[in-house]
């Protein structure tokens, strides 16, 4: 399979599985009884990883397109994450948990700031480890947001609404927030995975090999 081929392949892969994460958010499939765990957003968030990790290491012709991915168009998709500020907002009204909002809010708009210049400046060989340790800190900022937005579920749903006498529901696990933990944090989470997998095949060069050409001599 071609280069075009696999990457048409991978645009109707993510359409498809929004088109399942909208829907299945829709019917309210994510949405768990009160006091059990949010288990729907988390086999949300790991099949997809787990597919893409299956596929990468099963495939040959897979895993060179991959590794074929521009690691600045990859890493300026983060970019986006500025729009974490929302979550501050929705912390401000009350309608998400502090506890969950500011670490996930303030992680997802310092990685949205600096991708740009780690996607123009450091995605470069000879800055290969700064490289990689800012994609671990971006992965991490979604593996806490993830584990608070659990735990803060979990906790929430043993809760009961004075007015509707009804368990509250984690606004994270309907339209139109669940498409956060069910799309776009798995797939920042392969985005991540894929920029640590190509820096490590970068051979990182001394700067002492690095030579500058003898200006030509002026007859």
């Amino acid at each position: 399979m071609t280069t075009t081929r696999y990457a048409r392949l991978t645009a109707w892969l993510i359409a498809a599985w929004f088109a399942i994460s909208f829907t299945a958010s829709a019917l309210h499939l994510f949405v768990t009884p009160p006091g059990r765990p949010p288990l729907p957003i988390l086999v949300a968030v790991l099949l997809p990883i787990t597919l893409f990790t299956g596929w990468y290491l099963r495939s040959n012709k897979f895993r060179s397109y991959v590794l074929s991915l521009s690691p600045r168009i990859v890493t300026i998709l983060h970019a986006w994450r500025i729009a974490g500020f929302v979550f501050l907002v929705l912390a401000t009204y009350g309608i998400l948990p502090r506890l969950f909002a500011l670490p996930a809010g303030w992680g997802d708009i310092t990685i949205g700031i600096t991708a740009p210049f780690v996607a123009y400046t450091l995605a470069t060989p000879s800055h290969r480890r700064v490289f990689i340790f800012w994609h671990l800190l971006g992965i991490t900022d979604l593996v806490t947001a993830v584990s608070l937005g659990g735990l803060t579920a979990f906790l929430g749903a043993s809760q009961v609404s004075a007015a509707a006498s009804a368990p509250i529901v984690f606004p994270m696990a309907t339209l139109p927030l669940s498409l956060i933990p069910t799309f776009a944090v798995p797939l920042l989470l392969i985005l991540h995975i894929i920029s640590i997998t190509q820096a490590r095949h970068w051979v990182e060069e001394p700067t002492s090999a690095i030579r500058q050409k003898p200006a030509p001599l002026m007859v």
